[in-house]
């Protein structure tokens, strides 16, 4: 923004609360949930969707696990009233399940909306009128304080005379002072309290009262003290469940949210990935999972969070971004190989302590289990050219079954990755397997072994000759060996001809997970007479011929 913009802006004014108390509250329970997906998230798709789509939609939100879902503003549309109308009529809602219809305080539309909630066993009725004063200047015409209370006050009135007419329907009243982020808290709190007082609501049938951050004008802090201020005010507190609706015109839904729920509200609105008008409402994705990953029960299951983005992402037509919290495409990958190596150290410690019994989740740069919503852990670390050894190997890993020795990684991490940087992208897991078997594995140039043959010895055990035919830089050559094993048998035959000038320093071996029940890879490290280290690896059916082979792709290496 130009600095000679700013002039036309003003910060918002903060509450008078010095003696707030959110500051020192402590999350330990989950709010009520409403999904507003079906209302609010529709109104703001640029194709709707159709009664089939909504119908899916509402199936899987009760599958997730919401108990009060608002299922449309029947009074705005048939196709709105018919959807409902569906509900009820086939039977759809489940026993546990309350829906909410949202309505203007219109007398009409109240009456059209009692209309279609005929027959639920139990629906919240939620009526609204915007309240700001700059709602009532440019809205509503320079309309007084009382003419907005009176609006409030006879749609809560005529909610109540039309009771009676859905006789086996529990009506739930819903009022919300919209625009309550830049109302003053006084005029907030009268209407409130006038529809409160129009109700007349129990400890045992509660009234709900919204109170919408419809434009977030400030910050969160500012936010949860509005919500406390009220909280105090409120007239008949125990016989109120206070509700937030947040938007994210400032990015920060989630935290107001949060905030919000410490300042005393009892109960949340919001939409699955945070679909909506402008930047969107909040997403009840990510509130759910934050509780639970402080180890907060939700009631919502979010455990094949996969299946139910796709089948978002198909009835509404948006996508969910690929950093998008918990349910992006790349928000538990690392490509960064300090980011990766702590990953890596992270889960195989995990894994070893899960051998004596379960522990609490502590791994690096993950603030939970992947796995607990339904992410396997292969998409977890992925190489481009900012990636490291450790990634690397996890990869070939976790993906390919083979164990490189932790003082591989650093020869072959830095291959692959420089492969990647030349490429100028990432590098997919099977891309990383067939440059790692290019440049290590089974490397037959210069030196290449056509045959060979183990004797081993009768009376020295351990003692074994190896027989061996081989091809250098194309010429053939025969030689033997002693050792104490294959490998060492082999070194002794190419010293036997003028071909060692290497010590081994290590081997490793072990069956390839995943792969072919007889397949072996073994890893050898050999030290060059001028000081290099170099590791060579092989795979084979044969354990023993893995080794030498692995040798050989060592030994080619140095050249």
């Amino acid at each position: 923004m130009h600095p000679s913009s700013l002039a036309k802006y003003r910060p918002f004014p903060p509450v008078a609360l010095p003696d707030r108390t959110w500051p020192d509250q402590t999350l330990t329970r989950a709010p009520e949930w409403c999904s507003v997906d079906l209302r609010d998230g529709n109104q703001a798709l640029p194709q709707p969707m159709s009664v089939e789509e909504k119908l899916e939609f509402f199936d899987l939100l009760v599958r997730v696990g919401f108990k009060q879902i608002e299922v449309g503003f029947p009074s705005a549309a048939e196709t709105e009233f018919n959807f409902l109308r569906r509900l009820i009529d086939e039977k759809r809602i489940p026993e546990d399940v309350t829906v909410q219809v949202l309505v203007q305080t219109r007398e009409h539309l109240i009456r059209r909306s009692f209309e279609a909630i005929a027959g639920a066993k139990r629906a919240i009725v939620h009526i609204y009128n915007s309240t700001s004063p700059l709602q009532r200047r440019v809205t509503f015409g320079n309309a007084s304080r009382e003419d907005i209370k009176r609006i409030a006050i006879e749609g809560a009135q005529l909610v109540k005379a039309l009771v009676p007419s859905v006789p086996d329907t529990e009506v739930v009243l819903q009022y919300s002072p919209e625009s309550f982020s830049d109302t003053e808290l006084d005029f907030a709190l009268e209407c409130c309290n006038g529809v409160i007082d129009v109700w007349q609501p129990t400890p045992a049938n509660k009234i709900i009262i919204n109170l919408p951050d419809t434009v977030q004008w400030t910050t969160p802090n500012i936010h949860a003290d509005m919500i406390e201020w009220m909280g105090r005010h409120l007239i008949r507190r125990d016989c109120v469940i206070v509700s937030l609706h947040t938007h994210n015109d400032r990015g920060t839904g989630v935290a107001a949210t949060e905030l919000g729920l410490m300042a005393g509200a009892d109960r949340v609105e919001g939409t699955l990935f945070g679909n909506g008008e402008r930047t969107g409402n909040l997403d009840i994705v990510t509130v759910a999972l934050n509780l639970n990953s402080h180890g907060i029960p939700t009631g919502l299951d979010f455990s094949d969070l996969h299946s139910i983005r796709t089948v978002y992402e198909r009835v509404t037509r948006l996508s969910v971004p690929e950093r998008q919290p918990y349910a992006g495409e790349l928000v538990f990958t690392a490509f960064s190989g300090s980011h990766q190596d702590a990953i890596k150290k992270g889960l195989d410690l995990r894994a070893a302590a899960l051998k004596d019994g379960p522990v609490a989740w502590a791994v690096p740069y993950l603030t939970i289990d992947p796995q607990d919503i339904g992410r396997s852990y292969e998409a977890i670390i992925r190489i481009n050219s900012q990636s490291g050894k450790g990634g690397v190997a996890y990869v070939l890993d976790r993906e390919h079954g083979f164990e490189l020795p932790k003082t591989m990684h650093p020869q072959v991490g830095k291959r692959i990755y420089s492969l990647a940087d030349e490429l100028g992208r990432e590098l997919c897991a099977d891309e990383i397997r067939d440059a790692f078997f290019r440049e290590f594995v089974n490397l037959t140039s210069p030196l290449d072994v056509v045959d060979y043959e183990l004797v081993h010895h009768t009376t020295e055990r351990g003692r074994v000759l190896c027989k061996a035919s081989i091809l250098l830089r194309g010429e053939r050559h025969n030689c033997e060996g002693f050792g104490n094993g294959p490998i060492n048998a082999f070194v002794q035959a190419l010293e036997a001809i003028g071909r060692k000038d290497f010590k081994v320093t290590d081997y490793r071996s072990h069956a390839v997970r995943g792969g072919s029940d007889a397949s072996a890879a073994a890893y050898v490290q050999v030290q060059h007479d001028d000081g290099r280290l170099l590791w060579g690896a092989g795979v084979d059916p044969s354990i023993e011929m893995a080794g030498l082979k692995a040798l050989v792709s060592a030994w080619n290496l140095l050249r």
